[in-house]
């Protein structure tokens, strides 16, 4: 059982797929399709069920993660640490950020990665998602956190999960009840806040009132989140937010109600491939494998309806 092939089968654990496996790995399909075979006849049963648009774990596969990560974690940490010693961790790395990372996993990874590589140089530029997605692809940074596009990524970038979002509205405590969710025609019937255009999140919302046919007016348009809110609480109108968003986290100003049907979006870590990362920047994947996830995800609105989140997040500028 050798390393490469562990690195492998997490990569298609985590993202469901060989193709986009392979593409993480900078390998093509099949490299990746006999070492799983091969890993798996090793192994004396399978580790993935093969669904037609997707692999997802069998009992084995679930028992087997946790394994291969600690590998392939202590691996890199003891690689790292050589290099470290050496003095050869060094450079730069340039990570692009939308806002409010600060509920998330982001924060600690970034301290962690200080502590460890002190002669890395980490600079951090914020901007909306569709921004951030381009100077990816062109390389005027290493990587990003942002909003996954509705029409997906692009397959020149690689990526992973920070976390599932959905927007929700935010109106005034005591103007609605938070029991049921609401329909987007409602929504519509008040004065809307919300993401402007320049927004990755703005594209859901959009999508999402075009294809019920309801006209979208946004009529106080700001990717500032606290603002957003700020001008519910002022009773200027109902915000559409991100559920994730840490600053609607229980505030008892508010109340916040799922919409019918669920917008839902996804906050992903990307970073261009075709080139081989950069050490600063592979130490930074190999640190985000390593470390757990940290705060909870926050709970599916199809699990029941809540008066505020479950836990914070990331919302998006």
């Amino acid at each position: 059982m050798e390393l490469r092939t562990l690195e492998y089968f997490v990569a298609v654990a985590e993202e469901g797929s060989f193709t986009k496996a392979a593409a993480r790995c900078h390998v093509v399909q099949p490299a990746i399709s006999q070492q799983i075979q091969a890993l798996e006849k090793e192994l004396g049963e399978p580790l993935f069920e093969r669904l037609p648009r997707k692999v997802v774990l069998t009992s084995g596969g679930t028992a087997l993660l946790p394994h291969a990560r600690a590998c392939l974690a202590a691996a890199a940490s003891a690689a790292l640490e050589f290099a470290n010693r050496s003095g050869l961790l060094s450079g730069t790395l340039a990570l692009g950020t939308v806002g409010g990372l600060e509920g998330t996993r982001v924060p600690r990874l970034l301290g962690e990665y200080h502590h460890r590589y002190p002669g890395v140089s980490v600079s951090l530029v914020g901007t909306s998602s569709p921004a951030l997605l381009k100077r990816v692809r062109d390389g005027a940074i290493d990587a990003a956190v942002l909003a996954e596009p509705p029409d997906g990524l692009p397959a020149a970038v690689g990526s992973r999960v920070l976390l599932n979002d959905w927007i929700v509205a935010v109106l005034p405590a005591g103007s609605r009840s938070a029991e049921h969710p609401m329909s987007l025609e409602e929504a519509a019937r008040h004065p809307v806040i919300s993401y402007g255009p320049d927004s990755g999140v703005h594209a859901f919302i959009r999508d999402a009132f075009a294809e019920r046919a309801v006209r979208l007016d946004i009529a106080y348009a700001t990717n500032d989140v606290a603002l957003q809110v700020a001008l519910v609480a002022e009773r200027v109108g109902i915000a559409l937010t991100s559920h994730a968003s840490p600053v609607i986290a229980g505030d008892p100003r508010f109340v916040v109600v799922p919409l019918e049907p669920a917008v839902r979006l996804r906050k992903v870590f990307i970073w261009r491939l075709g080139t081989r990362p950069s050490a600063p920047l592979r130490a930074f994947l190999d640190l985000w494998t390593e470390l757990p996830d940290g705060p909870p995800r926050p709970v599916d609105p199809g699990a029941g309806l809540h008066r505020s989140p479950v836990a914070p997040g990331p919302g998006d500028h």
